[in-house]
């Protein structure tokens, strides 16, 4: 497979940038050394004129995709007129009226910042400050940030020789459809999830929960999608605890999954919190919680500048949220990521029964994941193997996430199903050399 290498204006830019960037840059980033210059819909340009399919959206993030003509407009006009202040401003009224109106059940309040880590940070200060209890549970493939506060609650090793941690947080399986707990292949395993928990409260906890946060759909782990009953069984132990129920729809919300909020793919689950992000502001950073009324009156949370963020909501981001949400409305984005992301899943799902190298594609939506594998076994394959195989797509056009054996699709919202079509045409070829090459 040919290995990519970037262009040459990219290359001396990425250069004279690496001089003095501190190092800890996404990845993807790192290993492409390309420069974007602009972007189109789904598609992404360098500034060596090379084109790319987009299924990253920054991570989710550009669910407008690049320089879609109603978000460029909105923008030009706020900035033009104001754009920081935590002032009331036209936009961030409807914004968050608008947001009540979408939220489940009597969700009604929200609170605004400008990163995921902040908005889930004050989720868990909000919860102490109604229950009056300290402790909070997460789950094993879980991410909800990288700062101090949510670090022990990140299901990973990525807080390996990070601590000692902040105590009180503790961590257990995930809905093992997936990602057994206790190393099953997801067809074979039958763990009891919620059960397990139940115990883990009983032996390692002083039973002083304020919170248990869960992502409807894993996205850091893989875009692992729970077995249908999981959210609800959730919602019934932090009833039974008098614990909050925390969604974090950092990824799922807004549209990713086939409906407006991931939490949704159940029926009648209402969260106590949900912290949203991502695809909000359309690209700009734009972060907060949606809480319900009787839970966002708790103080000191609630106390003036208890909850506050000197960025959170300021008329740049209330403007680019305000049309990115009118926007998925408008143009039936929701709708579009179901659809294209069924015919997407149904291709990957192909792969897996046809390519030796593919295994347990899963997803919702434009949130697809599935796994490279060591061919005819559940053993990940190598990062360096991996990384060769988001090269060789990197070179023929398409830009993923493939650099790992846990693999994730997450286009824009607005791409079309012929262009999400091309972009699986040109992985599969990939993937299928791979499979060749692993085989002899």
């Amino acid at each position: 497979m040919p290995l990519w290498v970037a262009g040459s204006k990219s290359r001396e830019i990425f250069d004279d940038e690496q001089q003095h960037l501190a190092p800890g840059a996404q990845s993807f980033a790192l290993f492409s050394q390309i420069c974007i210059d602009h972007g189109e819909g789904a598609l992404l340009f360098d500034v060596d004129g090379n084109r790319f399919i987009d299924l990253m959206a920054g991570i989710g993030v550009a669910s407008l995709g690049y320089a879609h003509p109603k978000y460029v407009a909105a923008m030009q006009k706020q900035i033009a007129k104001v754009h920081v202040g935590s002032f009331t401003s036209e936009n961030r009224a409807v914004l968050v009226r608008m947001l009540a109106e979408l939220a489940p059940g009597d969700i009604n309040r929200t609170q605004l910042y400008s990163s995921g880590a902040e908005a889930v940070e004050s989720a868990l200060r909000l919860a102490k400050s109604y229950t009056g209890r300290n402790e909070v549970i997460g789950f094993w493939g879980g991410f909800h940030g990288k700062t101090a506060g949510v670090l022990p609650l990140l299901g990973s090793n990525f807080k390996f020789d990070l601590g000692p941690l902040a105590p009180g947080r503790y961590s257990s399986p995930y809905d093992p459809a997936h990602r057994c707990g206790f190393d099953k292949s997801h067809r074979e395993c039958d763990c009891d999830a919620i059960g397990f928990l139940k115990k883990k409260i009983q032996y390692e906890t002083s039973n002083d929960i304020a919170a248990i946060i869960v992502e409807p759909i894993q996205g850091t782990a893989g875009n692992i999608v729970p077995r249908r009953g999981f959210m609800k069984e959730l919602r019934q132990l932090c009833d039974e605890l008098g614990a909050l129920m925390i969604a974090d729809e950092m990824i799922t919300g807004f549209g990713r999954t086939g409906k407006m909020w991931g939490i949704e793919h159940e029926d009648g689950i209402v969260p106590d919190i949900m912290s949203c992000g991502k695809g909000f502001g359309g690209g700009f950073p734009m972060s907060g919680l949606l809480i319900r009324e009787e839970v966002a009156f708790a103080k000191p949370w609630a106390n003036p500048s208890g909850s506050s963020s000197s960025y959170g909501g300021n008329p740049m981001a209330a403007a680019a949220a305000r049309v990115t949400l009118e926007t998925i409305l408008e143009e039936g984005l929701v709708e579009n990521s179901r659809r294209v992301g069924e015919k997407m899943l149904a291709e990957v799902q192909r792969w897996e029964r046809e390519i030796p190298i593919i295994k347990d594609a899963r997803g919702r939506g434009l949130m697809i994941g599935f796994d490279i594998v060591e061919p005819g076994t559940d053993t990940l394959l190598d990062k360096k193997l991996t990384r060769q195989i988001f090269d060789a797509c990197l070179s023929r056009g398409v830009l993923s996430m493939i650099y790992n054996p846990e693999v994730r699709i997450n286009p824009p919202l607005v791409i079309p199903e012929e262009l999400a079509m091309e972009a699986l045409a040109i992985t599969e070829d990939v993937l299928r050399e791979a499979a060749d090459s692993l085989a002899h």
